[in-house]
């Protein structure tokens, strides 16, 4: 059995990616794992749209201050010098291209970079997409956070999408528990594997075609 990335190994390698200066949020559930991993060394203000610049990691038990939350409802500390403002200010920075990087989960990736992350449109689904169109458009770039297949053993990268979109050519590249790919003109390349997986392994699993 290959051995794949644990949700915080994904994390971890996202941290490292991320360029120092950067202001980043961090999408509702595993993409809020990354504010664990930022190397100490590195300056990155962590962004949450209910109203927070320089969020930091998760507190442990004995440090939760119950007003100090993430979009997700998750207790987060803060960094030093963090600041906060009102929710329609938080939404002027996302919308206006104040965001360098985003990290977000995906149901479906499409090959032209379409996101879709809010809805499968199962009855009972949730009935509005919310701030993920905002931080998808606005962001100057989005990563996605997933595992590559879902629970029943369907692709999340897929040639076109068929839940509803949250934006069109938004994303620049996805991190999954096989591999990290990138999203090109010419469609997915495969950056990195993992577990000893091929690009053909990957080929085979997914129908899909992977460029150089």
């Amino acid at each position: 059995m290959k051995r794949l990335l644990s949700r915080s190994e994904i994390a971890a390698r996202i941290a490292e990616d991320i360029p120092g200066g950067a202001v980043v949020n961090l999408g509702i559930g595993a993409p809020t794992l990354v504010a664990n991993f930022i190397p100490p060394d590195r300056e990155i203000l962590l962004h949450t749209e209910n109203g927070m610049l320089g969020m930091g990691p998760a507190p442990s038990r004995e440090h939760i201050d119950p007003d100090l939350i993430n979009a997700g409802k998750e207790p987060v500390t803060e960094g030093v010098g963090a600041a906060y403002f009102h929710h329609a200010d938080s939404f002027a920075m996302m919308r206006g291209g104040h965001i360098d990087l985003c990290v977000l989960g995906a149901f479906q990736v499409s090959e032209h970079g379409d996101l879709a992350n809010w809805s499968t449109g199962e009855p009972g689904a949730v009935p509005a997409v919310g701030g993920a169109m905002d931080l998808a458009r606005g962001a100057k770039e989005v990563y996605v956070m997933t595992d590559l297949f879902t629970k029943s053993g369907e692709p999340k990268l897929v040639t076109s999408c068929s839940y509803p979109l949250t934006a069109v050519r938004c994303v620049k590249r996805i991190y999954t528990d096989h591999a990290i790919f990138e999203v090109t003109a010419r469609g997915f390349r495969v950056r990195e594997t993992f577990g000893g997986l091929t690009t053909s392994d990957l080929e085979v699993r997914t129908g899909l075609r992977f460029h150089d």
